[in-house]
C-alpha cells in the first residue's frame, strides 16, 4: 500500500527556512521505512479530485478528509485504520489536508472517512505536521517499535 498525504494549499515550493514543511518531510520519510508515503499538493478541491480520478491501478484510491467536523480517532485507532487498508490490499490511501474555506459535499460524499484532530481549527502547516507524525506514530504502532507507548 502507497500512502498519500494531499493538501489543497499553494503550490509554491517550501524554502529551507520553512521549518514545518521540514519536519513534516521527516516524518514521513521515518514513515517510509515500512509503508511508501508522498505528499501531493493541489491547488484546489477539484484538482485533487480529478487527480485521484486519473490514479490507474486496479482499485480506487481510498479518500481521508481531515475537517474540524469530521470523526475524532486515538493514535491506536489511526494505526488500526491504516493497518485495515494495508491488510485489505487496498493499493492507495489518501489522507487530505482541505482548503480554507472546508470541504464541499461533493468531497465529503466520496471520502470513505472524514477524520478531524479536535474542534480546534488548526493552520495547514501546522496540519500537515500532526498529520505526518500520526502517519508516522500509526507505523511504529503497527510494527510494535517503542515509539508510541500509549499516552
Amino acid at each position: 500500500m502507497k500512502l498519500i498525504l494531499a493538501a489543497i494549499s499553494s503550490t509554491r515550493p517550501h524554502t529551507k527556512s520553512d521549518a514545518e514543511a521540514t519536519l513534516a518531510e521527516d516524518y514521513l520519510a521515518r514513515a517510509s521505512r515500512t509503508l511508501p508515503c508522498q505528499t501531493h499538493n493541489h491547488g484546489s478541491e477539484a484538482a485533487l479530485l480529478t487527480w485521484l480520478d486519473r490514479q490507474a491501478s486496479r482499485t480506487a484510491p481510498v479518500l481521508i478528509l481531515l475537517d474540524s467536523r469530521g470523526k475524532q480517532l486515538s493514535s491506536e485507532e489511526i494505526a488500526a485504520l491504516i493497518g485495515h487498508h494495508r491488510d485489505r490490499d487496498t493499493q492507495t490511501l489518501v489522507l487530505a489536508i482541505g482548503p480554507a474555506d472546508g470541504w464541499t459535499d461533493t468531497a465529503r460524499n466520496r471520502a470513505a472517512l472524514v477524520l478531524s484532530f479536535g474542534a480546534i481549527t488548526l493552520p495547514h502547516k501546522l496540519v500537515r505536521v500532526v498529520l505526518a507524525e500520526q502517519i508516522y506514530r500509526a507505523t511504529t504502532i503497527l510494527a510494535g517499535h517503542p515509539y508510541h507507548s500509549g499516552h
